[in-house]
């Protein structure tokens, strides 16, 4: 009985991972090539209203402002302004879409959002050629369009060293074969909630679900507003680990978890996070909004020396009235790492 419950049992689970593999690559391709059509056919729609209509840049820019709130209402952040602005300019850049379609029928739309932030026509064509022959992932790109690869390679004497170079850079981007189902775009376009796993590890989710629940439980003031907020700025997707109101201070409170010692990324990062918020959120009679960096280890060099030193809304262990103090932090992390722990043993 055991020798004919083990026949073939290797080739028969691959042969069913194969299955599913593929048909998740298959229904991806099809939301991509309808994604990629409604964006063009958005940017056109757009582009033809404003040409269309008044000639000032004052209209245009209500003209998208008033679209927004109109579908963002319904639909979600993937009509936001900047979404409708990357719509507009994927058509100026792309508008034979069939004819461009036909020579790189392997890009995504997430490819195509990184080619419009190349504004120089030959680079662009180049980046899309290379991304489309070398089956490029979209990080590959985003890399390479980051590093100025298209340019140094013009300007190299020998071509093959810096060809390699990237090549060896670029091969742990390559390697992800589910890139395509973690991609939060899609998931915006099919309407369904990110799953948070995809951009933190199972311990900062327990942490995170727990200091959820603890800052709501002190009072003080705190409404709760969103968990893993996805952001997209050109640099890539950003997501925040909490974000709350609270109705005493009359701002927003940022919060992003680290589970090692803070960088000044994880400060630049933050910086970043709290000027959005101030410009695209903000309210009249907000006060401006607070960042708050929770990390396992806080560094005195960094608090001395970065943006942090006389920053009044970026915090790594200054904590004002109304927030939880760091001995309350500090306690209810490291229970949570605890019961965490006590957890996964038991499983």
């Amino acid at each position: 009985m055991k020798d004919l419950y083990n026949c073939n049992s290797g080739d028969f689970i691959a042969d069913i991972k194969q299955i599913i593999e593929q048909s998740r690559k298959q229904a991806y391709v099809s939301v991509n090539a309808i994604m990629i059509r409604l964006y063009w056919l958005l940017g056109k729609r757009i582009v033809e209203e404003e040409q269309g209509g008044d000639s000032r840049a004052e209209y245009g820019k209500f003209l998208l402002t008033n679209l927004a709130n109109e579908l963002t209402a319904i639909y979600g952040n993937a009509y936001s302004v900047r979404r409708l602005r990357e719509y507009r300019q994927f058509y100026v850049y792309f508008s034979d879409l069939e004819m461009w379609q036909s020579r790189v029928p392997n890009l995504t739309w997430t490819h195509y959002r990184e080619l419009i932030t190349v504004h120089e026509k030959e680079a662009r064509n180049w980046y899309m050629q290379e991304a489309s022959n070398e089956m490029w992932s979209v990080r590959t790109l985003h890399r390479n369009i980051s590093s100025q690869y298209y340019y140094r390679l013009l300007q190299a004497q020998s071509k093959e060293v810096v060809i390699d170079e990237m090549k060896q850079i670029t091969a742990p981007l390559q390697t992800d074969k589910l890139e395509f189902i973690k991609n939060p775009v899609v998931a915006e376009f099919l309407g369904l909630v990110n799953n948070p796993q995809f951009s933190e590890t199972e311990l900062e989710n327990a942490i995170i679900t727990h200091l959820q629940k603890f800052i709501m439980e002190l009072g003080k003031g705190y409404a709760f507003v969103a968990r893993q907020q996805h952001i997209r700025t050109d640099m890539g997707d950003f997501f925040i680990d909490l974000v709350f109101y609270n109705y005493i201070l009359k701002c927003f409170l940022l919060i992003d978890l680290k589970t090692e010692q803070i960088s000044h990324q994880d400060v630049g990062q933050m910086d970043m996070y709290i000027r959005m918020y101030d410009e695209l959120k903000r309210t009249e009679g907000d006060n401006a909004t607070i960042g708050l960096i929770l990390c396992s280890k806080t560094s005195e060099d960094m608090a001395r020396y970065s943006m942090l030193k006389d920053n009044e809304r970026l915090f790594q262990a200054k904590y004002l009235t109304f927030l939880p103090t760091k001995e309350e932090l500090t306690n209810e992390i490291e229970q949570q790492k605890i019961i965490f722990q006590l957890q996964q043993e038991n499983k």
